[in-house]
């Protein structure tokens, strides 16, 4: 029997029996008649099916979509289910037999929709082959471009894709064009290139390998999915609760342990990449938190005859670079938007630095730096062997990603100017104690302050850069407007609540390859009676764009206003280590001092700034005599203006700008 002559029967059949139209899939196959190792399921989130005369079966207290999933397969009469957490709904009917049946999840929760297909592709042993998001589409990264007379036949091209791994497709359902791509939501996640479009199904590939060492996950704070895709009780321990995402038979992409019971681990296959069309999928819980899956990176090594070769594939679209650790800029490759890079380290080559130890034994420390300038948390750190016997073979990397390494502790001094008295300092997450050394990775704070409580001015910062000073690399944090670059790396200035004379910008700790010391520089102006913040416009980790304001522009001044005020230079630094573990000779490393140095932009110039802070220690008379003919310049000039400040310290009276309450976010 043909297809067409197939379908027209089992049309005609329905007239007299309510199954027969339910029996047939999309792609008009009975799925009575399907091997069962032909059966799949494809998932739609935040619908549900409503067909109270096809309900075969209801399952209170089911905790495991993949027991509602199973308890489908072994039905013969089951097509289709609908399942929230706590509960499984079986049907005897789909979508696809009535199409008017399937809409979306009322709050307060939603629902997962899944539909029993026949394929003619084999599917994998996952638990679902497909994830299907109507009117969605991945834009910018198609592979082919196929015609298909229905959505089941372009998830078949894509199953049976052979050129490439086919991590996704969009099918219009008008013109049946059905467009294979090798990314999917999560490879792209950030990007925007998940967008709606009416008409269309996103169809994402569960059958897709991906890597799963390496992996790291991201704390999403404050927030947990209102429905998972599995529920475990009784787990030991968080790393436990990770462990059985990254081993579930499903792309686990998320999990929160002990914020819905004691020992109670949940997992979820979705993240908030696949979840941008879902209203409100998240509960706001202040003491909860989510971990969700960052990127996996499988590393494996091949070692040849004249050199060892570092193969890395990532979940995720990489840009950054792999380099040799202490060859930063001469062994090194840079890497676009890649999901598979690797790094050729000769043994003859001097810049790659690979060490030579017993017969046959070359080892190397290789690092994956995600920014192109500085280390972050994010960062990678892994320690490779090559182990030569006879015959050339390739072997496994070895891994150390601890989270290790003491620190030591740098000596810090301060000089204040006068009129105002203006300090930058480098503190924790609350601004309040003041740091001198860190490790990558460490929740600290930007605080600039008016020492005077009683000072008519404050202050606006902005050209905040951070810099290198062993070969000149800086980035730029806070542009000339006032605006973070990269939000990622220090969000925004805002007020402190406890005073409106200080300001602060939160960061995790980084370093740049080349050096333990960064040095932070920073141009900030007194405005008078207050200072008015700047919108800017931020991407969050789902490519959201949203606005939040900077202490970073002057309110224009009235005629009344005191005279236009200089610039303050301000120069700041810290010790920043690593995290990668590698073998540290820590009794060798000799104390560094970092100094807070206030300068007049319009007497020095910018290379001037450059403080060698490992020669402070031999030049420390030099320094300290520098520093004072600064203050003693200072004062002179202030000296002539302090009637006037005091007049206007009579006049105007202290005024506080609204607190900005940013809520910054971590990288994700």
């Amino acid at each position: 029997m043909d297809g067409a002559y197939r379908i027209i029967s089992l049309l005609l059949l329905g007239a007299w029996s309510p199954w027969a139209k339910a029996d047939l899939t999309s792609a008009g196959v009975s799925l009575a008649e399907c091997e069962p190792d032909m059966l799949g399921f494809e998932l739609v989130t935040g619908y549900v099916f409503s067909a109270p005369d096809d309900l075969l079966r209801s399952m209170p207290g089911t905790l495991m979509l993949t027991d509602c999933l199973e308890a489908c397969q072994n039905n013969d009469s089951c097509h289709s289910v609908n399942y929230e957490t706590g509960l499984c709904v079986l049907f005897a009917s789909n979508a696809d037999n009535y199409p008017g049946a399937l809409t979306k999840s009322q709050f307060p929760v939603f629902t997962i929709y899944a539909q029993k297909i026949c394929l003619g592709v084999k599917p994998c042993e996952r638990a679902w082959c497909f994830d299907r998001v109507q009117n969605y589409k991945l834009t910018g990264y198609s592979r082919k471009q196929n015609a298909a007379a229905t959505r089941q036949d372009c998830l078949e091209l894509c199953l049976g894709e052979r050129d490439f791994p086919c991590r996704s497709a969009n099918y219009n359902n008008a013109s049946g064009e059905c467009e294979l791509s090798d990314m999917d939501r999560l490879t792209v996640a950030g990007s925007g290139g998940f967008e709606a479009a009416p008409g269309y199904d996103y169809l994402e590939n569960n059958c897709v390998e991906e890597p799963i060492k390496l992996c790291q996950f991201k704390k999403l704070s404050g927030r947990i999915l209102k429905t998972v895709d599995s529920v475990y009780q009784e787990v030991d321990s968080a790393e436990e609760c990770r462990e059985l995402c990254l081993n579930s038979p499903y792309r686990c992409h998320s999990y929160d342990y002990g914020d819905t019971g004691d020992l109670v681990c949940r997992l979820s296959h979705h993240s908030r990449a696949t979840l941008s069309d879902i209203q409100d999928a998240y509960l706001d819980v202040p003491e909860a938190s989510t971990q969700e899956l960052s990127a996996c990176y499988n590393v494996t090594i091949d070692c040849r005859a004249g050199d060892m070769v570092a193969r890395i594939k990532t979940s995720k679209l990489f840009s950054g670079k792999v380099y040799a650790k202490g060859s930063p800029n001469s062994c090194v490759q840079d890497v676009r938007g890649s999901l598979e890079f690797e790094l050729h380290m000769a043994y003859d080559n001097v810049e790659c630095n690979v060490k030579h130890q017993g017969l046959g034994k070359y080892l190397n420390d290789v690092v994956i730096q995600h920014h192109d300038t500085i280390v972050t948390d994010s960062d990678l750190g892994l320690a490779v062997t090559c182990q030569y016997d006879l015959t050339n073979k390739s072997v496994s990397n070895e891994v150390d990603l601890g989270v290790h390494g003491d620190v030591k502790p740098a000596i810090t001094e301060e000089v204040v100017v006068d009129s105002p008295n203006v300090a930058m300092k480098i503190t924790d997450r609350l601004g309040e104690d003041v740091l001198s050394s860190a490790e990558v990775g460490d929740p600290l704070a930007l605080r600039f302050e008016i020492l005077d409580k009683n000072s008519p001015y404050e202050i606006f910062v902005r050209d905040l850069v951070a810099m290198d000073g062993v070969d000149s690399s800086e980035i730029v944090l806070i542009d000339s407007d006032g605006c973070p670059t990269d939000h990622f790396i220090m969000g925004p200035l805002y007020k402190s609540a406890d005073s409106g004379k200080v300001l602060l910008s939160y960061f995790d700790a980084f370093k740049f390859p080349s050096s333990e010391v960064v040095q932070f520089r920073a141009l900030v102006t007194p405005c008078m009676p207050t200072c008015e913040p700047v919108q800017c416009d931020q991407e969050d980790a789902s490519g959201e764009l949203r606005s939040v304001h900077s202490l970073g522009r002057r309110r224009r001044r009235r005629a009344t206003s005191s005279s236009p005020r200089d610039d303050l230079l301000l120069v700041q630094s810290i010790q920043i280590t690593d995290k990668f573990g590698f073998n540290r000779n820590k009794s060798s490393r000799a104390e560094e001092e970092s100094s807070s140095v206030y300068l007049h932009h319009q007497d020095v110039s910018d290379s001037g700034l450059c403080i060698n802070l490992a020669g402070v220690v031999i030049s420390g008379v030099v320094f300290l005599a520098v520093q004072l003919a600064v203050v003693v310049a200072w004062t002179l000039v202030w000296q002539r203006k302090r009637h006037l400040h005091d007049g206007l310290s009579m006049s105007v009276p202290d005024s506080l700008c609204k607190l900005y309450d940013t809520g910054y976010a971590r990288r994700f």
